[in-house]
């Protein structure tokens, strides 16, 4: 039987200290929900001694029920003029009430002596102290043992040596850690084994993880160097996130140890969802998807013609080294798109819409589909965009009201003070006119308020809807400030939230489409629970 090995992301902790990278504490547990179904098995959510986000992810993750993975909080080891049980860090941990704590400690001496400045044994006092006061409060401990292979190059006996007090010290996992990202992949296998081997002549039931950085550009290729030396726990994140060029990039990772190397682990289960989790941690990121990324980019399945094209469509394995089904992506050079039609088929009966696959009508909605996601839509992180997109393709979308016109005014009376803004709307539900106008903090704000205030008399559930997040990207920079954009606008009703989009070259009229899908989706969503 294959090796089962551990899948830990820590793209919400070490993924968002990548440059421009920032994710609010509803993105990151949307996103905690997406490595779940992936099939991750444990998710590092924050240092909450570094910072209040942290700690507010890790009070509102307490609530959520997982199906599969663990939440794990990170920070470093004690100060050294502290004990344990009076260290604002250590306490910090025990208080987000993780069942997982990973600790890092320095594994080479030179940080030891420069960047901490206390003695070598020091610094093995407060790794086994305390890795001793936590593994007797949580579930389990993991170690980090920062700049392991540095540290190892360096001074090999005092870096196995931190790897010791850690185990002393009760850490069920040693992952060793290649945190300036400088090591090649040659340099690996010897430092592996001898780890390995020590701890198998000690008999000391010890798993070893990795834990490496891209700024070498070998960060993935360290991974699966480490998964062939014994590795049983790697670490990384989704799409390669992470401080300076990043870290290993799990996208890549997990389909490659599942498909190339044959290993087991959790995730393998649910592969398909790589491509849409990768997605979604772009969108809540805010950020544009990288199409050249293997496995999970558009372009990774792409076929542009020719001699390559040709052979393709004889046989997929000339120029593809794996099904992109497989991982949730698809062939772009296929019109009749198994994956896509899949994909359309199962969202409709999620939603209940009746849907056969031979229905001519499917054609339709994968040429809307198409056809907008060429003008810069993206659904991933939209679905209830997608499914009135779907329920209007079949005709069973209900028109609740018709717009004929809206206007938005922003005056600057005065420099010292905000500019007020006004927004006029007119709109038809069923034969009555309604011609409103509401001031509010910025067009978009003034635009929610005046169609709301128009729609509510003839729906009052409006009244209990809101808009609780906004997201503006610009697609492109060809064209400066006439460049096209993308609004993301997330909307709840105490009860549930849902995501909505537009596109355009103009950011009222883009932020108009995602707020007519979102009134349209409550809407929507109102008469199927009731019945009508």
């Amino acid at each position: 039987m294959a090796r089962a090995i551990e899948i830990y992301d820590t793209t919400l902790r070490d993924g968002t200290q990548a440059e421009n990278f920032n994710l609010s504490v509803d993105d990151k547990v949307r996103i905690t929900h997406a490595l779940d179904d992936l099939g991750v098995d444990y998710i590092e959510g924050g240092w909450p001694g570094s910072n209040p986000m942290s700690v507010e992810y890790f009070k509102k993750i307490r609530g959520v029920q997982l199906k599969h993975a663990k939440i794990s909080a990170f920070g470093s080891t004690r100060r050294i003029n502290n004990s344990a049980d009076k260290d604002t860090n250590t306490q910090a941990m025990l208080q987000s009430e993780t069942p997982v704590i990973t600790i890092f400690g320095k594994s080479w001496d030179v940080h030891v002596t420069d960047a901490l400045k206390i003695t070598l044994e020091q610094n093995l006092e407060i790794i086994e102290d305390t890795l001793h006061y936590l593994k007797s409060r949580v579930d389990e401990v993991i170690y980090d043992a920062e700049h392991f292979f540095d540290g190892y190059k360096n001074n090999r006996e005092y870096a196995l040596a931190t790897l010791d007090q850690a185990v002393k010290g009760g850490a069920e996992t040693l992952v060793l850690c290649d945190t300036n990202g400088g090591t090649l992949p040659h340099e690996l296998p010897a430092i592996l084994d001898a780890v390995r081997q020590r701890y198998l002549e000690s008999k000391t039931p010890i798993k070893l993880g990795i834990h490496t950085h891209n700024d070498s550009e070998t960060g993935v290729a360290n991974a699966l160097i480490g998964l062939g030396h014994g590795i049983d726990h790697v670490q990384g994140t989704i799409n390669g996130f992470g401080e300076r060029c990043g870290n290993a990039n799990l996208t890549s990772i997990l389909p490659a140890m599942i498909f190339k190397m044959g290993l087991e682990c959790q995730a393998k289960d649910h592969i398909e969802n790589l491509f849409p989790t990768s997605r979604l941690v772009n969108e809540m990121a805010n950020l544009r998807h990288n199409r050249y990324q293997p496995y999970v980019g558009d372009s990774a399945f792409a076929h542009k013609g020719g001699i390559h094209v040709s052979a393709v469509k004889r046989n997929p394995l000339t120029y593809e080294h794996i099904e992109p089904e497989k991982v949730g992506n698809h062939r772009r050079i296929l019109i009749s798109d198994q994956s896509g039609r899949s994909n359309i088929l199962h969202k409709a009966e999620k939603w209940g819409i009746k849907l056969r696959p031979d229905d001519p009508l499917l054609a339709s909605i994968m040429s809307d589909l198409k056809e907008k996601e060429n003008l810069g839509y993206q659904y991933e992180a939209a679905e209830a965009s997608f499914e009135l997109l779907m329920r209007n393709a079949l005709g069973i979308q209900r028109k609740f009201f018709r717009v004929d016109g809206f206007r938005v005014m922003n005056n600057k009376y005065r420099m010292d003070r905000p500019p007020l803004t006004e927004a006029t709307i007119r709109l038809y539900v069923g034969g009555s006119e309604v011609h409103t106008a509401s001031m509010g903090d910025g067009p978009v704000n003034a635009l929610d308020r005046a169609l709301r205030k128009a729609l509510t008399r003839f729906y009052p559930i409006l009244e209990e809807m809101e808009l609780t997040d906004y997201k503006v990207r610009v697609l492109s920079g060809e064209y400066g400030t006439e460049a096209k954009v993308r609004v993301l606008i997330e909307s709840t009703d105490g009860k549930c939230q849902w995501r909505t989009v537009g596109v355009s070259i103009n950011i009222i009229e883009a932020s108009w489409q995602a707020m007519i899908d979102s009134v349209n989706y409550k809407l929507m969503k109102e008469e199927n629970d009731s019945g009508n």
